[in-house]
């Protein structure tokens, strides 16, 4: 009796450890099959990571070399712009110290030629004071009579143009419209108004009655 019961307890140990191992196989495999589905998705995610560090890192390298490169042609035409206001302030002052030498050796030469008992360039000598004027000599010519001035011819009243805003073409469009004269904007009757509305989208539209009012 113990030797049955010994073999039916290691059949059913047998039993138990191949249920295990099946169980332990099939746990693995789907270990696996999830261990390469999660490297399969890091590897889906780290490629376009990689790619968009790359992009970043060249567009960084991209600004800085336009940034570089402006930075220094600002500088330059900084410098170039020191150097030409040094070079004019310098030709400014060189102008400015022959100008003060002219100026000074006139003035020398005035005092070295007026001296003592000559008349001076401000003061008339004693002859060209006791001689009359050529104003005093002459006597006052008779004043001739001006004609009195034609009268000015009327203004062209046709020529649109002449209301500022309104350009050749315009005007070409407004006479065939039936809109004629200046006078015919600058104060239009109710007819006139129904024409001109046809123009109310043309540039300074609002304005050309006040302009028209303004041409004489």
């Amino acid at each position: 009796m113990a030797k049955k019961r010994k073999q039916g307890t290691d059949k059913i140990v047998k039993d138990i450890n191949k249920e295990f191992e099946k169980t332990s196989s099939k746990v693995e495999k789907m270990v696996g099959k999830a261990l390469k589905k999660v490297e399969s998705l890091q590897a889906q995610i780290e490629e376009p990571i990689r790619k968009m560090a790359g992009d970043f890192d060249r567009v960084r390298e991209r600004e800085l070399k336009r940034l570089s490169a402006e930075l220094d042609r600002r500088r330059n035409e900084l410098y170039e712009f020191r150097e030409n206001m040094m070079e004019r302030l310098g030709v400014a002052a060189r102008d400015a110290k022959k100008e003060a030498k002219k100026t000074t050796g006139k003035a020398g030469k005035k005092v070295k030629g007026n001296l003592p008992g000559e008349p001076t360039e401000t003061s008339p000598s004693k002859s060209e004071q006791a001689l009359p004027s050529k104003a005093e000599k002459k006597a006052p010519a008779p004043k001739k009579k001006t004609p009195p001035a034609a009268p000015k011819p009327a203004a062209d009243r046709t020529g649109l143009t002449q209301v500022k805003g309104i350009g050749p073409a315009t005007e070409k469009k407004l006479k065939d419209a039936g809109i004629t004269t200046i006078d015919q904007i600058a104060n239009p009757s109710d007819e006139d108004r129904e024409k001109l509305k046809a123009f109310s989208s043309s540039r300074g539209f609002s304005n050309w009655s006040t302009e028209a009012k303004k041409v004489t």
